[in-house]
């Protein structure tokens, strides 16, 4: 059942629960290379397919029933490396790399596609697939370059410790479903809801 009212969502992919605890090892271990960042809890790590935003609730069930009309198999989902975004010099985000097979980026340009007729705008970067795991503090995150970008040392001690340890690997997983979220903002960060799931199939 979906809540009444205004609710800000998107679409994204969850993670393996072995995948999800190597994370999680590998983050208690360099949180304090950056303890001012804002680190993503490890319940929250998800795979992003598309950011839609606040919508009413009519327009939600809509999605939903698009969503549900999707047909995508399965794929393969490998997890390793790190970086950062937009810039190592100018970094706000650090990331965890994806490597997949074709299915990810069908899946999201599929649902690029399905959403666009219900009136929402196509995303104008291109799918760049990746698992955020920490944010700058005082910075909203958005990992394209921006105006003003300088370059910062608020990851520097992080950045050293990755560039001196080999590329760490946490896994492989086979996506069998994707879901529709709900975020909700408050001031201890965002907290995410799995409102809908919708199973790939061939």
């Amino acid at each position: 059942m979906l809540d009444p009212g205004n609710m800000r969502i998107f679409v994204a992919l969850d993670l393996d629960e072995e995948v999800r605890k190597r994370i999680q090892l590998f983050v208690d271990e360099l949180r304090g290379f950056a303890p001012s960042a804002r680190w993503i809890t490890p319940e929250s790590l998800h795979i992003t397919l598309k950011f839609i935003g606040e919508k009413p609730e009519p327009l939600v069930k809509q999605i939903d029933g698009a969503l549900g009309q999707l047909a995508v198999p399965p794929f393969r989902v490998t997890f390793s490396g790190t970086g950062f975004f937009p810039t190592p010099r100018a970094a706000r985000v650090f990331w965890v790399g994806i490597e997949t097979e074709s299915g990810l980026a069908e899946l999201a340009h599929k649902i690029e596609d399905s959403l666009v007729q219900l009136g929402i705008p196509k995303e104008q970067r291109a799918f760049s697939p990746h698992l955020t795991l920490a944010r700058a503090s005082g910075d909203s995150g958005t990992p394209g370059w921006r105006k003003g970008d300088k370059p910062n040392r608020r990851f520097a001690s992080l950045q050293q410790r990755v560039e001196h340890s080999p590329p760490p690997n946490f896994g492989t997983m086979t996506a069998q479903e994707f879901f529709l979220y709900r975020s909700q903002l408050s001031p201890k960060g965002s907290r995410y809801t799995k409102i809908a799931h919708y199973r790939l199939i061939g």
